[in-house]
């Protein structure tokens, strides 16, 4: 686990190699760092956790409108269990094969605003979100779509964008 003061020095670091923004994607109140250019305001949409849709956002605005910082909307989605991050969530994970479950999600994150969609299957696990679900998330939802756990090689990458993750 990185503390605060930490997450500023790798910040900080990154910032000195690399001409790209940097952009956190926070598990929580303490990765917010000022030096940082953008971050996924994210709500994790199906957790059963008031903290993970709304609460952590609103306690963490604050520090991002104070610093300056972009804050990005993105829906953020567990698809199965989830791994750790599903635990971790609480989250109700869509059933992999239930895609218009992920697809409604999807165009409900849309018609809230929201610019991204994080499909997440969770680190660490042996499935990954299928093509059918990009596939079927892609056709309905206009924003970027992101596709992460369980991707272990470029061909499953591939595969991810082939079917409609940016």
């Amino acid at each position: 686990a990185v503390d605060q003061i930490e997450l500023e020095e790798v910040v900080k670091t990154i910032k000195k190699s690399v001409t790209s923004p940097v952009i956190l994607f926070p598990g929580n109140v303490t990765g917010v760092s000022p030096s940082a250019d953008a971050i996924f305001f994210s709500c994790l949409m199906n957790s059963d956790n008031p903290y993970f849709i709304t609460e952590a956002q609103a306690l963490g605005a604050l520090a991002i409108r104070k610093y300056d910082l972009e804050a990005i909307p993105m829906a953020y989605l567990i698809v199965g269990d989830g791994g750790a991050a599903g635990f971790i969530g609480r989250a109700k994970g869509i059933p992999p094969n239930k895609p218009s479950l992920a697809s409604m999600y999807a165009l409900a994150a849309q018609y809230f605003g929201m610019r991204f969609v994080y499909l997440e299957a969770g680190s660490g696990v042996d499935g990954r979100v299928s093509q059918n679900m990009i596939a079927s998330v892609k056709k309905v939802y206009n924003g970027t779509l992101i596709v992460g756990g369980g991707i272990t090689s470029p061909e499953a990458a591939q595969l991810a964008a082939k079917a409609g993750a940016n």
